[in-house]
């Protein structure tokens, strides 16, 4: 007969396994993320797989304390990833470059003499 504490203890294996396996597949993707909201939305889940790992720790140590430190974390999280959207945001304010057109000179301008380019 299989007792409770051996399914805990072959579950909670799994799921550091499994939280091992995102956490490579998260990491990937704030390296090589194409655009910087990928890049937040890995960082965001990775402070959710911190969460993760730091529950199955306490559910594996039995110490309880830890829950309480991954409930803080998912707060700072959240007003981490808060803060990252408004930083995005508050980019997409600033003047675009001058396109490429422009900024070659395109089209004929008028110089001070009257002649064009």
């Amino acid at each position: 007969m299989i007792t409770p504490a051996a399914i805990v203890a072959v579950a909670s294996s799994a799921a550091l396994v499994i939280l091992g396996l995102a956490l490579i597949l998260t990491v990937w993707r704030v390296v090589a993320g194409p655009t910087l909201p990928d890049r937040i939305l890995a960082l965001d889940m990775l402070t959710g797989i911190a969460i993760g790992f730091i529950s199955v720790i306490a559910v594996k140590t039995g110490f309880s304390l830890y829950i309480d430190i991954a409930i803080s974390l998912g707060l700072v999280g959240f007003l981490a990833t808060v803060a990252f959207a408004r930083f995005v945001l508050s980019r997409g304010n600033i003047k675009s470059p001058p396109s490429a057109a422009a900024a070659k000179g395109g089209g004929n301008k008028r110089r001070a003499g009257g002649k064009t380019r």
